[in-house]
């Protein structure tokens, strides 16, 4: 049995293979129409409501074997309280002796240092999104009551997120050449599942294709591949990182679906 915090772009998708494997899934949602998506999908349904101060809930959707937590602070909305929720969180899973956890969090816990990042690397965020990241992952992976898989997604591409809308018809986009690092919807459900079916937690997992292209050729394809007018990069290289994984061939020995962007346009990967 697996419940799924945040029945989202991934959360939805996620949970969908899950059924489809077989798997008995609870998932939250907010809306009502939330709840008729995730009931005809054949996910269980569950309102839940995180705050800096508890987590209002039907405990039977802590009752599970695996809690995936796919919650994304808000900055953007003025949230500054999302490791406080992430604490209510993991009180609870303690409390419900829910011994394994999935957290997604993202490689914006890497400074821009003009260097090739991985998980052994010691984590100095330089961006207020990276800290509280950074803060909500110890949350998690300090509590002994449970283990924690922490996956770090690069920039989340695919159905219903086309790269090409990105910077479509934009100009004067800096740092044309700075290398991209992205994943295509089908592996982050891909690396996830690999995870469950390994049972290998405790462990930190940067998911981001093998292919770092420049972001001026990248996204120039993606926005013909859309048809929209093309957008106009700054020929230039400032501040860049390129991520890269060790844990995920190492301990999952899992191979990315969509590992080549350059070939990623001949196969409709984005519809």
């Amino acid at each position: 049995m697996i419940s799924i915090l945040g029945c989202g772009w991934y959360g939805f998708a996620l949970a969908q293979a899950l059924v489809k494997n077989g798997t008995m899934v609870k998932g939250s949602t907010t809306s009502a129409e939330g709840h008729e998506r995730l009931q005809a999908a054949g996910i269980k349904p569950y309102t839940v409501k995180v705050t800096a101060t508890g987590v209002e809930a039907d405990a039977d959707f802590f009752n599970c074997d695996v809690l995936v937590i796919s919650i994304p602070p808000k900055l953007r909305s003025g949230e500054t309280d999302h490791a406080e929720k992430i604490n209510q969180i993991a009180q609870k899973v303690a409390a419900h002796q829910i011994k394994k956890v999935i957290y997604i969090s993202s490689t914006g816990v890497y400074p821009e240092c003009n260097c090739t990042v991985d998980e052994q690397m010691q984590l100095q965020p330089d961006t207020e999104s990276g800290r509280v990241l950074a803060d909500a992952e110890s949350r998690l992976t300090n509590r002994t009551e449970f283990k924690t898989a922490v996956i770090r997604f690069g920039g989340l591409v695919g159905p219903g997120r086309h790269p090409g809308r990105f910077f479509g018809g934009k100009s004067n986009i800096p740092n044309g050449q700075a290398p991209v690092n992205l994943i295509h919807l089908q592996d982050c459900t891909g690396v996830t599942l690999s995870i469950l079916n390994n049972n290998t937690f405790s462990h930190t997992f940067n998911a981001v294709a093998p292919h770092h292209p420049q972001k001026q050729h990248f996204y120039t394809r993606a926005a013909q591949d859309a048809q929209l007018s093309l957008p106009h990069f700054i020929d230039e290289l400032g501040s860049w990182k390129v991520v890269e994984s060790i844990n995920i061939p190492s301990l999952l020995q899992y191979d990315f679906k969509v590992a080549n962007w350059d070939a990623c346009f001949d196969h409709n990967l984005f519809a």
